[in-house]
Protein backbone atom coordinates (compact mmCIF):
# COMPACT_ATOMS: atom_id res chain seq x y z
CA UNK A 1 0.00 0.00 0.00
CA UNK A 2 1.02 3.62 -0.41
CA UNK A 3 2.36 5.70 2.46
CA UNK A 4 4.17 2.90 4.24
CA UNK A 5 7.71 2.79 5.53
CA UNK A 6 10.06 0.69 7.65
CA UNK A 7 11.81 2.50 10.52
CA UNK A 8 14.44 0.35 12.18
CA UNK A 9 12.47 -2.76 11.25
CA UNK A 10 9.15 -1.35 12.46
CA UNK A 11 6.48 -1.07 9.73
CA UNK A 12 4.58 2.22 9.84
CA UNK A 13 1.96 3.90 7.72
CA UNK A 14 -1.40 3.50 6.08
CA UNK A 15 -3.51 0.60 7.29
CA UNK A 16 -1.21 -0.17 10.23
CA UNK A 17 -1.55 0.58 13.95
CA UNK A 18 -0.35 4.08 14.80
CA UNK A 19 3.16 3.86 16.23
CA UNK A 20 4.04 5.68 19.45
CA UNK A 21 7.58 7.06 19.71
CA UNK A 22 8.86 7.74 23.21
CA UNK A 23 10.91 10.93 23.59
CA UNK A 24 13.95 10.93 25.87
CA UNK A 25 16.53 13.67 26.37
CA UNK A 26 20.02 13.77 27.83
CA UNK A 27 20.16 17.53 27.31
CA UNK A 28 19.61 19.48 30.55
CA UNK A 29 18.54 22.51 28.51
CA UNK A 30 15.48 20.78 26.99
CA UNK A 31 12.19 22.67 27.26
CA UNK A 32 10.45 19.96 29.31
CA UNK A 33 12.53 18.94 32.35
CA UNK A 34 10.42 15.82 32.81
CA UNK A 35 11.98 14.35 29.65
CA UNK A 36 15.58 14.85 30.81
CA UNK A 37 17.57 11.86 32.08
CA UNK A 38 21.25 12.76 32.33
CA UNK A 39 22.10 9.73 34.45
CA UNK A 40 22.31 6.74 32.09
CA UNK A 41 20.75 4.29 34.54
CA UNK A 42 17.82 6.69 34.98
CA UNK A 43 17.61 7.00 31.19
CA UNK A 44 17.38 3.23 30.80
CA UNK A 45 14.75 2.92 33.53
CA UNK A 46 12.62 5.62 31.88
CA UNK A 47 13.06 3.96 28.49
CA UNK A 48 11.92 0.64 29.94
CA UNK A 49 8.77 2.28 31.31
CA UNK A 50 8.04 3.79 27.91
CA UNK A 51 8.34 0.43 26.17
CA UNK A 52 6.12 -1.18 28.81
CA UNK A 53 3.65 1.66 28.18
CA UNK A 54 3.45 0.95 24.46
CA UNK A 55 6.29 2.81 22.73
CA UNK A 56 7.50 0.92 19.65
CA UNK A 57 10.40 3.31 18.99
CA UNK A 58 12.49 5.56 21.23
CA UNK A 59 13.86 8.94 20.10
CA UNK A 60 16.86 10.29 22.01
CA UNK A 61 17.95 13.93 21.89
CA UNK A 62 21.23 15.37 23.17
CA UNK A 63 20.68 19.03 22.29
CA UNK A 64 17.41 20.92 22.61
CA UNK A 65 15.93 21.97 19.26
CA UNK A 66 13.21 24.23 20.69
CA UNK A 67 13.32 27.26 18.36
CA UNK A 68 12.59 29.76 21.14
CA UNK A 69 15.55 28.68 23.32
CA UNK A 70 19.25 29.49 22.93
CA UNK A 71 20.50 25.97 23.50
CA UNK A 72 23.10 25.26 20.83
CA UNK A 73 26.11 23.35 22.13
CA UNK A 74 29.35 22.23 20.47
CA UNK A 75 28.92 19.44 17.95
CA UNK A 76 31.46 17.30 19.81
CA UNK A 77 29.53 17.65 23.08
CA UNK A 78 26.28 16.67 21.41
CA UNK A 79 28.03 13.68 19.82
CA UNK A 80 29.47 12.54 23.14
CA UNK A 81 26.10 12.84 24.91
CA UNK A 82 24.20 11.12 22.11
CA UNK A 83 26.66 8.29 21.54
CA UNK A 84 26.73 7.39 25.25
CA UNK A 85 22.94 7.47 25.53
CA UNK A 86 22.29 5.37 22.44
CA UNK A 87 24.93 2.84 23.44
CA UNK A 88 23.27 2.50 26.86
CA UNK A 89 19.86 1.77 25.33
CA UNK A 90 20.66 -0.35 22.28
CA UNK A 91 19.98 -4.08 22.72
CA UNK A 92 18.48 -3.50 26.18
CA UNK A 93 14.86 -2.85 25.23
CA UNK A 94 13.87 -4.75 22.10
CA UNK A 95 12.87 -1.59 20.24
CA UNK A 96 14.84 0.49 17.72
CA UNK A 97 16.53 3.71 18.84
CA UNK A 98 16.23 6.98 16.90
CA UNK A 99 18.72 9.83 17.30
CA UNK A 100 17.32 13.36 17.22
CA UNK A 101 20.05 15.39 15.51
CA UNK A 102 20.64 17.44 12.38
CA UNK A 103 24.46 17.45 12.54
CA UNK A 104 26.84 14.91 11.04
CA UNK A 105 29.23 14.34 13.96
CA UNK A 106 26.45 13.45 16.45
CA UNK A 107 24.61 11.45 13.77
CA UNK A 108 27.76 9.42 13.09
CA UNK A 109 28.29 8.80 16.80
CA UNK A 110 24.69 7.65 17.21
CA UNK A 111 24.75 5.35 14.20
CA UNK A 112 28.03 3.81 15.32
CA UNK A 113 26.50 3.24 18.76
CA UNK A 114 23.61 1.35 17.18
CA UNK A 115 20.90 3.90 16.36
CA UNK A 116 18.64 2.66 13.57
CA UNK A 117 16.96 5.98 12.73
CA UNK A 118 17.96 9.62 12.40
CA UNK A 119 15.34 12.26 13.21
CA UNK A 120 16.52 15.43 11.44
CA UNK A 121 14.54 18.54 12.41
CA UNK A 122 16.20 20.47 9.59
CA UNK A 123 14.94 18.08 6.93
CA UNK A 124 18.55 17.44 5.77
CA UNK A 125 19.07 21.16 5.13
CA UNK A 126 21.48 21.91 8.00
CA UNK A 127 24.29 19.49 7.19
CA UNK A 128 24.49 17.65 3.83
CA UNK A 129 26.75 15.00 5.39
CA UNK A 130 23.82 13.67 7.45
CA UNK A 131 22.11 12.41 4.30
CA UNK A 132 25.29 10.61 3.25
CA UNK A 133 25.58 8.94 6.66
CA UNK A 134 21.96 7.78 6.62
CA UNK A 135 22.29 6.42 3.09
CA UNK A 136 25.50 4.56 3.89
CA UNK A 137 24.04 3.03 7.05
CA UNK A 138 20.71 2.12 5.46
CA UNK A 139 19.07 3.81 8.43
CA UNK A 140 15.52 5.06 8.79
CA UNK A 141 14.91 8.78 8.49
CA UNK A 142 12.37 11.23 9.89
CA UNK A 143 12.36 14.42 7.83
CA UNK A 144 10.90 17.48 9.53
CA UNK A 145 9.76 20.74 7.98
CA UNK A 146 11.30 23.83 9.58
CA UNK A 147 12.39 27.34 8.52
CA UNK A 148 15.74 27.28 6.76
CA UNK A 149 18.46 29.86 7.19
CA UNK A 150 16.35 32.99 6.86
CA UNK A 151 14.95 31.91 3.50
CA UNK A 152 11.51 33.17 2.53
CA UNK A 153 9.04 30.39 3.20
CA UNK A 154 7.95 28.74 -0.06
CA UNK A 155 4.45 28.12 -1.34
CA UNK A 156 3.03 24.64 -1.67
CA UNK A 157 3.89 22.18 -4.43
CA UNK A 158 0.77 20.04 -4.10
CA UNK A 159 -1.28 21.91 -6.68
CA UNK A 160 -1.88 24.89 -4.43
CA UNK A 161 -0.50 28.36 -5.04
CA UNK A 162 -1.29 29.72 -1.59
CA UNK A 163 1.08 30.28 1.29
CA UNK A 164 -0.93 28.46 3.94
CA UNK A 165 0.93 26.60 6.69
CA UNK A 166 0.15 23.21 5.20
CA UNK A 167 1.31 24.28 1.73
CA UNK A 168 4.56 25.69 3.12
CA UNK A 169 5.20 22.55 5.17
CA UNK A 170 4.52 20.43 2.09
CA UNK A 171 6.94 22.46 -0.01
CA UNK A 172 9.71 22.17 2.57
CA UNK A 173 9.14 18.44 2.95
CA UNK A 174 9.21 18.00 -0.83
CA UNK A 175 12.61 19.68 -0.86
CA UNK A 176 13.81 17.36 1.89
CA UNK A 177 12.54 14.28 0.09
CA UNK A 178 14.47 15.34 -2.97
CA UNK A 179 17.65 15.78 -0.91
CA UNK A 180 17.12 12.27 0.46
CA UNK A 181 16.57 10.86 -3.03
CA UNK A 182 19.73 12.50 -4.36
CA UNK A 183 21.69 11.00 -1.45
CA UNK A 184 20.42 7.53 -2.29
CA UNK A 185 18.21 7.06 0.78
CA UNK A 186 15.49 4.50 0.06
CA UNK A 187 12.03 6.09 0.05
CA UNK A 188 10.63 3.19 2.05
CA UNK A 189 12.88 4.22 4.95
CA UNK A 190 11.49 7.76 5.21
CA UNK A 191 8.63 9.39 7.10
CA UNK A 192 7.78 13.11 7.23
CA UNK A 193 6.94 15.51 10.05
CA UNK A 194 5.35 18.97 9.47
CA UNK A 195 7.24 20.52 12.40
CA UNK A 196 4.69 21.49 15.05
CA UNK A 197 6.14 24.33 17.14
CA UNK A 198 8.96 25.31 14.79
CA UNK A 199 7.36 28.09 12.72
CA UNK A 200 7.54 31.06 15.07
CA UNK A 201 8.70 33.72 12.59
CA UNK A 202 6.09 33.15 9.90
CA UNK A 203 4.14 36.38 10.46
CA UNK A 204 1.27 34.31 11.88
CA UNK A 205 0.90 33.47 15.59
CA UNK A 206 2.68 30.13 16.00
CA UNK A 207 -0.22 28.50 17.85
CA UNK A 208 -2.58 29.36 14.97
CA UNK A 209 -0.05 27.91 12.53
CA UNK A 210 0.14 24.66 14.51
CA UNK A 211 -3.64 24.34 14.82
CA UNK A 212 -4.06 24.79 11.07
CA UNK A 213 -1.41 22.16 10.33
CA UNK A 214 -3.23 19.66 12.52
CA UNK A 215 -6.65 20.56 11.12
CA UNK A 216 -5.43 20.06 7.52
CA UNK A 217 -2.98 17.24 8.19
CA UNK A 218 -4.60 14.91 5.67
CA UNK A 219 -3.46 17.16 2.84
CA UNK A 220 0.13 16.09 3.48
CA UNK A 221 -0.74 12.57 2.36
CA UNK A 222 -0.04 13.82 -1.15
CA UNK A 223 3.66 13.51 -0.30
CA UNK A 224 3.26 9.74 -0.32
CA UNK A 225 5.05 9.19 2.99
CA UNK A 226 3.82 8.24 6.47
CA UNK A 227 3.27 11.26 8.71
CA UNK A 228 4.88 11.70 12.11
CA UNK A 229 3.50 14.26 14.55
CA UNK A 230 5.06 15.65 17.73
CA UNK A 231 2.64 17.69 19.82
CA UNK A 232 3.68 16.51 23.26
CA UNK A 233 3.63 19.35 25.85
CA UNK A 234 4.43 21.93 23.16
CA UNK A 235 3.93 25.65 23.48
CA UNK A 236 0.85 25.90 21.24
CA UNK A 237 -1.00 23.86 23.86
CA UNK A 238 0.24 26.24 26.53
CA UNK A 239 -0.93 29.22 24.48
CA UNK A 240 -4.39 27.73 23.97
CA UNK A 241 -4.82 26.77 27.64
CA UNK A 242 -2.86 29.52 29.37
CA UNK A 243 -0.30 27.05 30.72
CA UNK A 244 3.26 28.34 30.80
CA UNK A 245 4.60 25.21 32.49
CA UNK A 246 5.04 22.24 30.07
CA UNK A 247 4.46 19.98 33.07
CA UNK A 248 0.80 21.03 33.07
CA UNK A 249 0.13 20.16 29.42
CA UNK A 250 -0.51 16.41 29.49
CA UNK A 251 -4.28 16.58 28.93
CA UNK A 252 -3.91 19.05 26.07
CA UNK A 253 -1.19 16.86 24.57
CA UNK A 254 -3.43 13.81 24.62
CA UNK A 255 -6.26 15.74 22.97
CA UNK A 256 -3.95 17.01 20.23
CA UNK A 257 -2.46 13.55 19.67
CA UNK A 258 -5.92 12.02 19.31
CA UNK A 259 -6.93 14.69 16.80
CA UNK A 260 -3.71 14.09 14.84
CA UNK A 261 -4.54 10.39 14.59
CA UNK A 262 -8.06 11.12 13.36
CA UNK A 263 -6.61 13.54 10.79
CA UNK A 264 -4.16 10.98 9.42
CA UNK A 265 -0.98 10.77 11.54
CA UNK A 266 0.80 7.41 11.42
CA UNK A 267 3.33 8.04 14.20
CA UNK A 268 3.04 10.09 17.39
CA UNK A 269 6.11 11.33 19.31
CA UNK A 270 5.45 11.76 23.01
CA UNK A 271 7.02 12.29 26.41
CA UNK A 272 4.19 10.23 27.94
CA UNK A 273 4.13 6.85 26.25
CA UNK A 274 1.58 4.96 28.33
CA UNK A 275 -1.06 7.70 28.38
CA UNK A 276 -0.54 8.54 24.71
CA UNK A 277 -0.70 4.89 23.65
CA UNK A 278 -4.14 4.61 25.21
CA UNK A 279 -5.38 7.83 23.60
CA UNK A 280 -4.00 6.74 20.22
CA UNK A 281 -5.67 3.33 20.36
CA UNK A 282 -9.06 4.85 21.09
CA UNK A 283 -8.66 7.56 18.45
CA UNK A 284 -7.62 5.09 15.78
CA UNK A 285 -10.45 2.70 16.61
CA UNK A 286 -13.01 5.49 16.23
CA UNK A 287 -11.36 6.92 13.10
CA UNK A 288 -11.45 3.50 11.39
CA UNK A 289 -14.95 2.53 12.51
CA UNK A 290 -17.14 1.76 9.48
CA UNK A 291 -19.40 4.69 8.68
Amino acid sequence: MARRAILGGVPVGEGLPVVVIGVLNVSPESFYPGSVHVDLDDLLASAERMVEGGAKLLDVGAMSTAPYLSTRIAEEEEAERLGRAVERLVNKLGVPISADTCRAVPAKAALEAGAAIINDVSGLSADPAVAELVARAGAGLILMASPRGGRRLPGGPLGSADNSPVSIAAALLSESLELARLAGIAEENIVVDPGIGFFRQSGQPWFEWDCEILARLGELQGLGRPICIGVSRKSFIGALLGQDDPGERLVGSLAAAAIAVVKGAHLIRTHDAAETSQAVRVAQAIAEWPA
